[in-house]
This record gives C-alpha cells, sequence and structure tokens, in this order.
C-alpha cells in the first residue's frame, strides 16, 4: 500500500515540480504547500532488491496581525507519521515576532532538535533522522538512529526560540499532558559564524524527561519506561567553498530502566563535496547501547555510507548510495522530486 501511495505521489510531483512551491497571497494572509517524493530500490548484501521510498508534505498559513508580527498554522506529514500510524508529523500553531523570535504550541519537535547540527550527506538515506536503510535491513540489537537530542514530537509542547543573529540563536522547550512520560524539558543552542570564506555552525542541546513509561524513541530502539532519561547533544560543522564537514554526538542516560536498554551514546562524522550539479559525501555513524548499565547487554553498530547526486534540475535530482552496516553491504538509488 505504502509503495503504491508513494508511486502515485511521485508522478504528481513531477507533473507540477516544474514550478515551485505552492503559494496564495491575499493581502494579510499567506498560504504555502511543499512536497518531496523519493522513490528507489535499495539491494541488502547486493542480491535482493527492494523498494524503498519516502515522503514529506507541508502546508502553512500565515496571517500579518501587525507590522512585524505573524500568526500561523502549520501541518505536515511524512513517511515516518505514516509507518507510525500517525495522522501528522507537525500540527501546532506559531506566533513570530521580528523583536523577540517565535513561540510554537502544538505537536512538533523540540527546539533543542530543530537547532542541531547534523552530519554532511548528499544521498536520501536520511542519517541525520530516522535512516531508511534500516527499514529494510534490519539491526541486530538496539540502535540510537541520530546524533540529535530528541524528546518525541506526538506529546503538546510549547517551544520559544529567540531571532536568529549572526552570533546565536537559543530555544527552550516544555512538553506535558502525554501518555509516555510526565513531562520533558528541552534546551538548545546555536552559534553560526557566517563572515568570510570559512563559514561554521556548533549546537549544544540538552533534554531531561520525567517517568518515561513505554516512550518510544525511535523503531530501531526498545521503548524506554525508567525514573527519569537525560540528553545531551552537540554537533560542529565548517563549510570552505563547496567542502562541507561535520561531526556530531548525543549521549543518552536512563535511571534504573526496565527492559532491554535504549540509551548510550551516538556518534557521526562527514564530508561532502559540490560541484556544478553533482555533489559527493562520505559519512560515518557509530551506535552503542547499554554501556551505562553493568547488567544489561550492550550493542553496537557502525555505519558508514559514501553518496553521490546528481541534480538534474531545481526540483529533481537523482542519487546513489553505497553503504555498510556493522554486518551486511547495501546499494541503494532513487529519484527525489520535490516542489
Amino acid at each position: 500500500m505504502k509503495k503504491y501511495l508513494l508511486c502515485g505521489l511521485m508522478f504528481g510531483f513531477a507533473f507540477i515540480a516544474p514550478g515551485h512551491a505552492l503559494q496564495y497571497n491575499n493581502g494579510r494572509s499567506a498560504f504555502k504547500f511543499t512536497a518531496m517524493g523519493t522513490a528507489g530500490v535499495i539491494e541488502p548484501k547486493f542480491k535482493n532488491t527492494l523498494f524503498l521510498g519516502d515522503f514529506d508534505l507541508r502546508a502553512q498559513y500565515n496571517y500579518a496581525v501587525a507590522r512585524g508580527q505573524t500568526f500561523g498554522l502549520v501541518y505536515s506529514w511524512d513517511e515516518e507519521a505514516l509507518a507510525g500510524h500517525d495522522i501528522s508529523h507537525d500540527a501546532f500553531a506559531l506566533y513570530e515576532n521580528q523583536d523577540f523570535g517565535r513561540i510554537e504550541v502544538g505537536l512538533t519537535d523540540s527546539a533543542a532538535r530543530k537547532l542541531s547540527v547534523g552530519v554532511p550527506d548528499v544521498g536520501g538515506l536520511r542519517v541525520n533522522r530516522k535512516p531508511l536503510f534500516y527499514k529494510r535491513i534490519s539491526p541486530r540489537g538496539n540502535v540510537i538512529p541520530n546524533t540529535s537530542v530528541s524528546s518525541g514530537d506526538g506529546t503538546p509542547r510549547i517551544n520559544l526560540v529567540s531571532v536568529p543573529t549572526n552570533v546565536g540563536q537559543y530555544g527552550v522547550s516544555a512538553a506535558a499532558f502525554g501518555d509516555e512520560f510526565d513531562y520533558a524539558l528541552d534546551a538548545g543552542v546555536k552559534f553560526r559564524f557566517p563572515n568570510g570564506k570559512l563559514k561554521s555552525a556548533l549546537s549544544l542541546g540538552a533534554s531531561f524527561m520525567e517517568k518515561p513509561d513505554g516512550y518510544s524513541p525511535a523503531s530501531y530502539l526498545a521503548d524506554v519506561t525508567a525514573d527519569w532519561r537525560a540528553q545531551t547533544s552537540v554537533g560542529f560543522n565548517i563549510q570552505y567553498n563547496s567542502w562541507i564537514f561535520g561531526t556530531s554526538a548525543v549521549a543518552i542516560y536512563d535511571r534504573n530502566p526496565v527492559g532491554a536498554p535504549s540509551d548510550g551514546i551516538s556518534f557521526g562524522s562527514g564530508v561532502s563535496y559540490d560541484i556544478l550539479n553533482y555533489s559527493v559525501s562520505l559519512s560515518y555513524m557509530y551506535s552503542k547501547t547499554g554501556i551505562w548499565h553493568r547488567d544489561l547487554p550492550q550493542y553496537y553498530d557502525h555505519t558508514g555510507i559514501a553518496s553521490f547526486r546528481y541534480k538534474y534540475s531545481e526540483n529533481m535530482e537523482l542519487w546513489t548510495s553505497v553503504g555498510l552496516t556493522t554486518k551486511t553491504p547495501f546499494l541503494a538509488t532513487a529519484l527525489k522530486v520535490n516542489f
């Protein structure tokens, strides 16, 4: 079913992609719709050819209530939400003020997650989110799939994020009234140094979750039940002309966990290079769970990925990746369409 849905979305995107995002402006009101679709194949151990797909739909409505002040509504749905049987990935209201920043209220990721810095990758395997290749190559144990702080997006939350400047941007979050934990507090900061030939960015994140009970952090991890969960992350990247280098890491600790461990460390590093319509990248990810608890089993995973991308147009690109998890090599290629 998912395969046919994604192929239908791809045909629709391809038909309207020569334009830009769908936009409608009428006085103080503005509406924008964007979409992305990826359809291709993956071959674990270079043997079995399996379908690989991804999509992301996002709609936003803004209303200018006064000069420099905007009220908005955001809704998004993607492959992650579909796989989790959720009706949305984002569903929140926002208020922006050019003098102090942005407030978000609803279902969405925390400010720490949104301000994080990830690993360079030009393919479409989502190495900074929930990796697509693990949908077809099941890991032998629990894997922390990315290197950013996360407390989920399915619990009502409020985000407060400052106005971005040339120096830094910070944000804080509070989530409660959900079924998976009592409450969660998150904070993040990003420092940008955009001037000159050498550009860089540094991000720091932290999170505390009180009494997670069946909290599901990712499909590659066991559900978390513990007294509390604490997380911290750091990310750094440097850009010089067409070169980008980045590295990031997250550490997660669960107090008195029940069942299989979902805490530990995850580290990533990568480099990418762009020339004309072509891009290449090398990425490496490492995860180890259970390291804080002697009475629980430990599991580690190494993943290396080399990716190539050809940008046919502003809205269409072809990417190919070859990778190796701890025990499984794979080849993946797909067409990506967006508008």
